[in-house]
Parts: C-alpha cells; sequence; structure tokens
C-alpha cells in the first residue's frame, strides 16, 4: 500500500512548487527548516490522497512519517489524523513517538490539536506541559497548538499555563502560535483572552500581541498596542 501511495504523490509533484514551497518553509542554512525536501503537492491534492489510504499499516506509516520529503511526512500526519476516531490511543502513541519528525509548522499546525488535544482533553495533560518545556521548537509547538482541540470545547486553562511558559521564548513560531491560540479564546470568550492581556501585555512579544489582539477594534488595538 505504501508504494501505491508514494506513487500516486509523485505523479503530482510539481518541481516549480517545490522550489517555492523550500523558499517559503526557510529550508536555507540556518533557518528553521534547513535541509528539508520538497516535490510540490498542494494541501488539498495531499488531503485528496490521503482519504483513499485509511488501511494502510502503522508499519508504513513509520515509513512515510521518518521520510526526507516534506509532503511525505505530512501525509502521514493526515492520514493519521483521520485514522483517529478508530484507534485513538494508538494513533496518540505513535504521533508522540514520532515528534522529531513533525518538524515543520505545518506539520504541526494540521496534526497536534486532532491528535494530542483530542486525545488529552478528558485526560491528565502533564504530557503538554513536559513539551512546552522541551528544547525542541516543534515540540514547544505541539504543546501550545494542541490546546485548539480544548478551545474549541471553551477549556481555556491549559492555554493560558501553557501560554505562560512560552512567553519568553525567543522564537518567532512559538510567538505566532501564542498569539494566535490567544486569538482563539477570544472568539469564545472576549473577557477571558482579556484577563490574560492585561496580566501579559506589556511583557509578552510584540508579534504575540497583534496576533492576539488582530480581531479587536481599532481603540483596543491601539491600547494594548501602545
Amino acid at each position: 500500500m505504501l508504494n501505491l501511495l508514494e506513487k500516486e504523490l509523485s505523479l503530482l509533484s510539481n518541481e516549480e512548487r517545490a522550489k517555492i514551497n523550500a523558499r517559503f518553509f526557510k529550508t536555507g542554512k540556518g533557518q528553521y527548516g534547513e535541509g528539508d525536501l520538497f516535490i510540490g503537492i498542494t494541501l488539498p491534492d495531499l488531503r485528496n490522497v490521503c482519504k483513499k489510504y485509511l488501511d494502510i499499516s502503522f508499519e508504513d506509516l513509520s515509513k512515510l512519517i521518518s521520510s526526507k520529503y516534506h509532503e511525505y511526512r505530512l501525509a502521514a500526519l493526515i492520514i493519521l489524523t483521520l485514522k483517529f476516531k478508530n484507534n485513538p490511543e494508538e494513533v496518540y502513541n505513535f504521533y508522540l513517538k514520532n515528534t522529531k519528525f513533525i518538524n515543520n509548522w505545518d506539520l504541526v499546525d494540521v496534526s497536534a490539536h486532532l491528535i494530542v488535544g483530542k486525545y488529552l482533553f478528558d485526560k491528565d495533560k502533564k504530557i503538554l506541559y513536559k513539551l512546552a518545556k522541551s528544547e525542541n521548537l516543534w515540540e514547544k509547538r505541539i504543546a501550545i497548538i494542541s490546546t485548539l482541540y480544548f478551545i474549541g470545547n471553551k477549556q481555556f486553562e491549559d492555554t493560558f499555563k501553557i501560554s505562560e511558559i512560552l512567553l519568553n521564548d525567543k522564537h518567532d513560531l512559538i510567538h505566532k502560535a501564542i498569539g494566535w491560540m490567544l486569538r482563539e479564546v477570544g472568539k469564545k470568550d472576549l473577557k477571558q483572552e482579556e484577563e490574560f492581556l492585561n496580566k501579559h501585555y506589556k511583557k509578552m512579544p510584540r508579534t504575540t500581541l497583534r496576533y492576539a489582539i488582530e480581531r479587536f477594534e481599532k481603540n483596543k488595538k491601539e491600547f494594548y498596542m501602545n
């Protein structure tokens, strides 16, 4: 089954798109995606292919998620989100064993909340706090993005606590992720978002703040930014 999947993905590859993606996902020397390789497939095309391979084995998924090609790893993660319904614990455990391959922001964002967040929603969440304190950029992003599932269910406590752990992080991709999650909280409960901002806005990174207040009215935006 893996060979068939790889063949389909190969047929959809586009050299020009691969070059664009390599620049977009910062694969140059010293950049966060250094050395990553792309074959050039759009996300909608990738999703359409993945839907056909829900019966792929975890053994084959291990090979796919450890591929040198970004889209192959992304395909593995999309399939995992689709397999979650029938195999939640197995998918969750597989995901955590393979975080070293979930190594760019799109890979995290397409999967963390739908696997880690969904699985942990009614369980002990201490693993998220361990990930938030990791030295690995992507594990930290997994920690905060996983809480998107909680936010969707109006549970904000872990988003706020993990945001506090990560507020002093140096990486722009963490600043953006926190701001995004705070903005999502605001869509559900603006009062709680503002209470958090009022405690922290003076010391939080400007990028985080801009993302968090993106939907605010002009006067309120100016108050926080100034």
